[in-house]
């Protein structure tokens, strides 16, 4: 380390901490010497860590996250420590520890407008026979911060916390369509550059068609592009801050018919909108 910048590999490192993640700055660079690397390889090991997981051994996180063993190691023992991560005796791994919670809340608690969606995206899922949920960015994909579902709905939906891709879910597409000009374009370049060479120019085709509906209905269809038998609408709600949050609605194409997604979509337009003037009116409301 040369004057406080970071030698060559830690500005690697630093392209694939951040890499499918909002920048601070819009412009799609780093600035080195503001970057600090172990921070970032500390939240890459967070994030390795994926919904079903009962723990992950060292080597299984150096895999994932491509990092050095022995960075794994001094990364886990001091997550350990602060109490983001618990030792499993039973299989010499790690686990989340429900410590990290503490992390997400006051995110959640910023957004009140859940309280006043649920109502409103419950009567969407009973008519629609499917499943209304809120997606927040991250990284390449959204995540699932509010849902609800058809009660005769058998088979269990995505839970809160699952992650939904932006590049070929109705929810990733209205999220693309609610965005300014020159971010949109920053965050199409991270698509491109997080998938196969040959899968681009098919995705890229479905996203600028589903921006051409939404310039014309309000809201964005997906049928099989993410799932061959799911169907989906989606629609965004771009709060006073310029938080982006997307709605969903949407489920098996067997319960939720092609011909029903211009009706879905209108009706998923009336809850963003109810939704949006109830947020307007008065205080956030906490969870």
């Amino acid at each position: 380390m040369i004057d406080g910048l970071p030698e060559e590999s830690d500005a690697d490192d630093a392209h694939d901490a951040v890499h499918g993640h909002p920048r601070l700055d819009g412009s799609g660079t780093i600035n080195q010497r503001k970057f600090v690397v172990a921070l970032a390889r500390g939240l890459k090991v967070l994030r390795a860590f994926r919904p079903g997981d009962d723990s992950l051994s060292n080597a299984e996180i150096a895999r994932r996250t491509g990092l050095p063993k022995p960075t794994i190691s001094r990364l886990t023992y001091t997550l350990t420590t602060l109490g983001y991560l618990g030792g499993v005796p039973e299989t010499g791994g790690y686990r989340l520890d429900p410590h990290i919670l503490s992390l997400g809340y006051p995110v959640l608690a910023k957004l009140g407008v859940r309280q006043i969606a649920r109502p409103l995206m419950q009567r969407l899922a009973d008519y629609s026979r499917g499943t209304v949920a809120i997606g927040i960015r991250d990284g390449l994909s959204l995540i699932l911060v509010e849902r609800s579902q058809d009660r005769t709905v058998v088979t269990m939906p995505l839970e809160i916390g699952s992650h939904l891709p932006i590049a070929t879910t109705s929810m990733g597409r209205a999220y693309l369509a609610a965005l300014p000009a020159g971010d949109r374009a920053v965050l199409m370049d991270e698509i491109r550059r997080g998938g196969p060479p040959d899968w681009w120019p098919t995705v890229r085709r479905s996203i600028d068609a589903e921006l051409a509906r939404f310039d014309r209905c309000g809201y964005c269809v997906s049928v099989g592009d993410w799932d061959p038998d799911i169907i989906g609408v989606g629609a965004p709600l771009v709060l006073p801050d310029g938080t982006i949050l997307a709605f969903n609605c949407g489920g098996p194409i067997s319960r939720i018919p092609r011909e029903r997604a211009d009706d879905i979509g209108e009706k998923l337009k009336e809850v963003v909108n109810s939704v949006a003037v109830a947020y307007r009116a008065g205080p956030p409301l906490t969870l």
